[in-house]
């Protein structure tokens, strides 16, 4: 078996789809996932998503297996190609994914921030939006504080981690 791993695109949100028609071609496949923060209604929770939405990796037998037949799968858009053949994921990488992921097979993505005390922040989104201010280290619970100029004073204001963006 001479197995080498490609991109597939998927349709929008058709990751599950293209990956359960792919297993039952007997194809393998790794949809490398993540747990993302969602917030609604004053809860917050995770949910599974795509660590590359509309995208998976597909291990094909070039010897025994015809890649023409992804192309026509229920829930993939088309196989990543370079000229008209597939191209190949370099080795390595999917390594690297899988050694990133957690007991529970979900990648791990680094936690909080990556600012340092005083770097330039803006707010996202809410009562502060498009305001400019400095980080000011983590709260509690994926709390960020940052100073706020308001009014010629230095504020300090709590806001959720993904509100925050570097300036």
């Amino acid at each position: 078996m001479d197995m080498r791993w490609y991109v597939v695109q998927t349709q929008v949100n058709g990751e599950g789809r293209a990956a359960h028609n792919l297993l039952q071609q007997g194809y393998h496949i790794y949809l490398p996932r993540y747990l993302k923060r969602r917030r609604h209604a004053r809860k917050v929770d995770f949910v599974a998503k795509p660590l590359f939405p509309r995208y998976m990796f597909v291990a094909v037998d070039t010897v025994g297996q015809r890649w023409q037949t992804i192309q026509s799968t229920r829930g993939v858009s088309h196989l990543v190609c370079k000229g008209d053949e597939p191209a190949v994921v370099p080795d390595g990488v999917l390594g690297e994914l899988k050694a990133r992921e957690d007991e529970r097979g979900f990648v791990r993505l680094s936690a909080g921030p990556s600012f340092a005390r005083g770097d330039k922040v803006r707010v996202l989104a809410g009562s502060f939006m498009n305001s400019a201010g400095l980080f000011d280290g983590m709260g509690d619970h994926d709390r960020v504080a940052i100073l706020l100029d308001m009014l010629g004073r230095m504020v300090r204001v709590h806001l959720d981690v993904d509100l925050v963006a570097a300036a």
